[in-house]
């Protein structure tokens, strides 16, 4: 942020040493909030003031109907909204004893879609609050010597100044400022590796491109697209879409937009995922970064229905995620708003942390959404992000970018890309925010990211792997079972602490026919069998020395022993059963995308014998347990394995370290 943002955003903040005693910190940002944004659309409508004035006389009463006088009227004031109320700033704070009554008047004079968004603050509320405490003149009357219109502060800059109060109430009420904004920075390299390819296509007159973001916040991710485009082509026509659950950062956004001449109602509130703004929306760009890790439970009966009775024909057909981390269904949400190859297709990007990368195991819905992106070759890139780089948490994240459109050359490949080293200290920590990337640093990655799309030029810092690269095969190794037959002093009091022992009726009778085999041992099964059918019989437990099943497996399971030397069990059609304590799972690696069932089955084949027969010959792999899963292991293909120092320079750095500490030793002795 610049001095001058600064020193707009400091001003502001201001205020709030008005609210202290009768506000609490957390309350600050509903008071600041919304009278920054009434005050920035005051200041943008005074030059046509006295114009709309006129006008809105001109029409009252007249035949035109509403819908017409609203059009006209938006002309006169040259924007989105206007207001025909004959108050401002200035004349409200010019009567201190009116300040609710015209503040309200005022706000009335607003076009609708200026209100609903004076309507999300909850605006009225605080108006009335602040008369209660005797400090709404106190607060108009520091809001009019302002000055925000666009010739002192663009767009551009009231965005720096809504992000740096936003962060101040977040820090002080102890709340995720990074659920409201990302850092302008990062949003400009995203935008540009998410147009990398499209950089010439834009330069067309007249190109009309549509972009969306699902968790839009304050809108700069939106803002950021249409920026670069436009400084390819000052004719371009961008349209920007959002939808937003936090009413405040709704408000703000809505409010950015009407003033940059976007379509306010675009900007849609509620939650994506239960109340899609956009349900028949179809983008050229879709671009977000939706919060990390945070649990989808209060909207899982709607996720999971749509999940089950649409499948494929709804947004979740692939799977869904763990309940404590709706990142996956942020990027299905937005896939499905992909347009058609044939209508041009779309690019994605989205930011995540490292979870969706790798965490749920094959056959599990982050794999299976993996998988279905891998198969759709639909994964253009994902890009390693230096860590500390959110206000809100210090952890790594990436870009994930997706395209149904991509280039000849990047098909069937997936890009990886080490942004960790591209990064600088910032002088002064910004919550969790402690490091930045520097525009030299965006200008060097975004060449990196185009050379390697055009020529397929790769880098120590890039490497592209074929998408079948991060697949595999789950297979589940067995080995025999081999047992031998004991009862011991304990088996009886290991045997009275199984459930279906306590349950059964002749439980004493049981253990003291377990008692009375103490110290036996057999080799086989059909030797044990026939000395615990014996002393059953003989403690009267059933017919022949026979017992109820779930009894007598939890027998068999008390005097069976494993061992390697042991007899090997088997099943009725005398196949060998298997050892659930040397069970082993294998990953097989995928060699292609496109091969058949009886090709992977040979794979496996082909796995067994040169990797585990050789050192346990009797393995076998359950083919009916085999799944196919997906992973994306960066940091393992980037890894640098760095020798461990020379023992002699360890053992001669210690003894200089002991060294030392006797020097010290001696001199607190003497």
């Amino acid at each position: 942020m610049s001095l001058n943002h600064q020193k707009y955003a400091d001003f502001i903040w201001s205020v709030a040493d008005l609210l202290r005693g009768d506000y609490r910190q957390s309350e600050y940002g509903k008071v600041i909030l919304p009278f920054t944004v009434l005050r920035r659309l005051d200041c943008v409508l005074a030059p046509t003031k006295e114009a709309v004035l006129a006008m809105a006389e001109e029409l009252k009463g007249g035949p035109l109907p509403q819908g017409a006088k609203d059009r006209k009227l938006r002309d006169i004031a040259g924007e989105t909204f206007y207001n025909i109320s004959r108050l401002d700033f200035k004349k409200i704070a010019a009567a201190p004893d009116n300040v609710a009554s015209n503040l309200r008047a005022y706000i009335g004079g607003f076009s609708p879609g200026a209100v609903e968004v004076l309507d999300k603050f909850r605006f009225d509320e605080q108006i009335t609050r602040l008369e209660e405490s005797k400090l709404l003149y106190l607060v108009m009357s520091k809001f009019a010597t302002i000055d925000l219109h666009p010739d002192k502060v663009d767009n551009h800059q009231m965005g720096y100044i809504f992000e740096e109060l936003i962060r101040k109430f977040s820090e002080i009420s102890n709340e995720t400022a990074g659920e409201h904004f990302t850092p302008r920075e990062v949003i400009k390299l995203m935008v540009n590796l998410l147009m990398a390819p499209d950089d010439e296509d834009v330069m067309v007159p007249g190109v009309v491109r549509t972009v969306f973001d699902p968790a839009c916040g304050t809108g700069g991710m939106l803002t950021a697209a249409e920026e670069h485009i436009t400084r390819y082509n000052t004719r371009a026509t961008v349209k920007v879409f959002g939808q937003e659950l936090n009413p405040e950062s709704w408000a703000i956004c809505r409010s950015d937009m009407m003033l940059k001449g976007q379509d306010p109602t675009k900007i849609a509130f509620g939650n994506s995922f239960t109340a899609d703004g956009h349900p028949s929306g179809r983008f050229d760009y879709l671009l977000a970064n939706p919060p990390f890790g945070v649990e989808w439970k209060k909207v899982q009966t709607e996720i999971l229905d749509e999940a089950e009775n649409l499948g494929w024909a709804g947004r979740f057909g692939a799977g869904t995620p763990r309940i404590n981390d709706g990142s996956f269904l942020f990027l299905q949400h937005m896939i499905s708003k992909m347009k058609p190859v044939e209508d041009g297709g779309s690019r994605i990007a989205i930011v995540f942390n490292g979870s969706p990368l790798f965490t749920g195991a094959a056959g599990s819905g982050e794999s299976e959404i993996r998988r279905w992106i891998l198969e759709n070759d639909w994964l253009e890139a994902i890009v390693a992000l230096p860590d500390q780089l959110f206000y809100n948490t210090g952890i790594s994240t990436y870009f994930w970018i997706l395209s149904n459109r991509k280039a000849p050359a990047l098909r069937d490949k997936v890009i990886l890309l080490d942004a960790r080293d591209y990064w600088a200290k910032m002088r002064k920590s910004l919550g969790d925010k402690r490091k930045l990337v520097t525009d030299e640093q965006i200008d060097e990655l975004t060449k990196l990211y185009k050379d390697v799309i055009t020529t397929g030029i790769e880098d120590p810092k890039v490497k592209v792997f074929p998408r079948h690269a991060f697949g595999y095969q789950r297979i589940t190794v067995e080995r025999p079972l081999r047992l031998r037959f004991e009862v011991t002093d304990d088996t009886a009091e290991e045997l009275a602490q199984v459930k279906a022992v306590q349950k059964y009726e002749h439980r004493a009778a049981l253990l003291d026919a377990i008692r009375s085999l103490s110290g036996t041992a057999c080799a086989t099964r059909k030797e044990m069998e026939a000395a615990l059918i014996e002393h059953f019989a003989n403690h009267q437990l059933g017919a022949h020395g026979k017992v109820a099943a779930p009894v007598m497996k939890a027998v068999w399971a008390a005097v069976s022993v494993s061992d390697p030397e042991g007899e090997l069990q088997t099943d009725i059609r005398n196949d060998p059963l298997p050892d659930p304590d040397l069970r082993d799972n294998e990953n097989v690696p995928l060699t292609s995308m496109n091969s058949t069932p009886a090709e992977r089955l040979a794979e496996i084949d082909e796995y067994l014998k040169a990797e585990v027969l050789p050192h346990v010959p009797e393995a076998w792999v359950d083919h009916a347990k085999t799944k196919l899963g997906f992973e994306i292991p960066f940091t393992r293909h980037f890894y640098v394995y760095t020798p461990p120092r020379p023992l002699e320079e360890i053992d001669a750095e210690l003894k200089s370290l002991e060294a030392q500490i006797q020097q010290l030793l001696s001199e607190v002795t003497r």
